[in-house]
């Protein structure tokens, strides 16, 4: 008995040891117990097997019973201590504090001169909100979320096409067919559960766009529409929101940060007017390489992380365009528009 009494130490310490999962250790236990208790039980009175494994099945049912109260007993201990600790509730957690686990995620912020603490509190305070969830907006939205911005609202009316997946890496196969707010939403909770992601599945029209920009401390537009951009930047305008806006075509692609109320341009300073049908393309029409959408929707993420926090100094009153075909980035200045219907007179007085 002695020597199984050593096998079983063996199996628990020596597995720990090892690095076997405490469950797996407990399954070798429990076979190791049905096995000796096999042979107590079947094998006659006197053999040398059933002798040398203690020669009375009852001394090993009192141990089997005395581990099964002890296991008992420890379960209950544990549930209690659990009902006895506070629970990591995200939605009802100040937005000015953070888990263990908030911490550890996000140290390499931090760590970082520029943001540290403070400028990760303001992450999490703060709301924005993404139109569009396409090329743009997956990358966007995936580096919101794990940037750690609290609250993320998503809005968009299309849903996930086959033809999508070379590019909008948010979504999976399995999407196909599901609206990409939520399967947006799905992967960004997934990635990042500290976050509260808003899906909202409808098209971005005057009806809503004022209320709906209200609630939000900071607009990205990743739409691929003229209207859309032109709504977006009269009611990003007339809000006194911040709008970093970003386009595609192709191999380049280009964005700004447009905040009139800090003085700098408009959307509509630099493109009064849509273009003529067949000058500005759709990705549809012209095609776009895969990766381009991911660089430039990852920039945006980078803008909105610094007008958030105030790290460093935002693409105001400037455009950065990026050419990926011969890996060459360029930044231009731009000016307000005296006379612009969108924000004459809204600079911040």
């Amino acid at each position: 008995m002695l020597r199984i009494l050593i096998l079983a130490v063996l199996i628990w310490w020596g597995g720990r040891f090892l690095g076997l999962p405490r469950n797996l250790r407990i399954t070798l236990l429990a076979v190791l117990f049905t096995a000796v208790l096999a042979v107590q039980l079947t094998l006659p009175d006197g053999h040398p097997l059933r002798e040398g494994t203690g020669g009375s099945a009852a001394s090993w049912l009192l141990l089997g019973g005395f581990a099964l109260v002890a296991g008992f007993y420890a379960r209950i201990v544990a549930a209690l201590k659990n009902r006895a600790q506070p629970q990591e509730v995200k939605m009802n957690q100040p937005a000015s504090t953070f888990t263990e686990s908030e911490l550890d995620r996000y140290a390499r912020h931090i760590v970082l001169r520029e943001l540290g603490g403070p400028g990760q509190k303001k992450l999490k305070k703060a709301k924005v909100l993404v139109i569009g969830a396409g090329g743009l907006g997956a990358p966007a939205l995936q580096y919101l979320a794990a940037a750690g911005v609290g609250t993320i609202g998503v809005i968009d009316d299309d849903v996930v096409d086959n033809a999508n997946l070379q590019r909008q890496v948010i979504h999976q196969d399995a999407d196909i067919g599901k609206p990409k707010v939520f399967s947006a939403q799905a992967a960004m909770q997934a990635q990042n559960p500290y976050v509260e992601v808003r899906p909202y599945n409808r098209r971005l029209t005057e009806e809503v766009a004022a209320e709906l920009f209200a609630e939000y401390d900071l607009i990205l537009d990743g739409t691929d529409n003229f209207e859309t951009r032109y709504l977006a930047n009269r009611t990003a305008v007339a809000l006194g929101k911040p709008l970093i806006s970003g386009a595609l075509s192709q191999w380049e692609g280009q964005l700004s940060v447009f905040h009139p109320a800090e003085d700098g341009p408009c959307y509509q300073c630099i493109f009064p007017e849509a273009p003529a049908a067949g000058l500005a393309p759709s990705c549809s029409e012209a095609g776009v390489i895969g990766p381009l959408p991911g660089v430039v929707g990852s920039m945006m993420a980078v803008e909105a992380v610094k007008q958030i926090t105030g790290a460093g100094a935002v693409l105001r009153g400037e455009m950065l365009i990026y050419d990926g075909l011969y890996g060459e980035t360029r930044k231009i200045r731009l000016s307000r528009r005296a006379g612009c219907p969108a924000c004459s007179g809204k600079a911040e007085s």
